[in-house]
C-alpha cells in the first residue's frame, strides 16, 4: 500500500514541487500567463515581469513546461515564433497564486508594520 504524500516529511518528494511553486519568478510567470488570458510570446511576458532577466525566464518557463503547468507552442515560421500558454493544471496553479498574491497586497502595510516593530525591537 502506497502512503500518501505528506509535504511535512522531509523525503516527501512534494517538497521539491513546493520549493519550486514558490519560487518568486514561478508565481509572477504563472500570474502573468492568468491575467493574459491568452498564449504569450516570450517578449509579452517578460514585459510583464519586471525585472525578470532572460536567463531566468528561459529556465522558469522550462521548469514550468517540465512540471506540465503550460505549452509551450512553436510555429514553423521564419522567424520563428513560439507561445505560452497555461495548462489546466497550471490555471489551477494559477487561481490558488491568485489569492495569494491577493492577500500579500491586501496585507503588505499590516506586514511591513509588524516588521519595523520586530526590527526595532530586536
Amino acid at each position: 500500500m502506497e502512503m500518501a504524500p505528506d509535504p511535512y516529511s522531509r523525503s516527501c518528494p512534494s517538497r521539491r514541487l513546493l520549493k519550486s511553486l514558490g519560487d518568486l519568478w514561478t508565481v509572477l510567470v504563472v500570474g502573468a500567463l492568468h491575467h493574459a488570458d491568452q498564449p504569450q510570446r516570450f517578449k509579452e511576458i517578460s514585459a510583464r515581469v519586471d525585472g525578470i532577466s532572460t536567463k531566468m525566464l528561459t529556465q522558469t518557463l522550462r521548469g514550468l513546461e517540465r512540471d506540465g503547468l503550460l505549452k509551450r507552442h512553436q510555429y514553423p515560421e521564419i522567424p520563428p515564433r513560439v507561445t505560452y500558454e497555461l495548462t489546466d493544471s497550471g490555471r489551477g496553479l494559477a487561481e490558488a497564486l491568485a489569492q495569494v498574491e491577493t492577500w500579500a497586497t491586501d496585507h503588505l502595510g499590516t506586514v511591513s508594520e509588524a516588521r519595523a516593530r520586530y526590527d526595532a525591537a530586536h
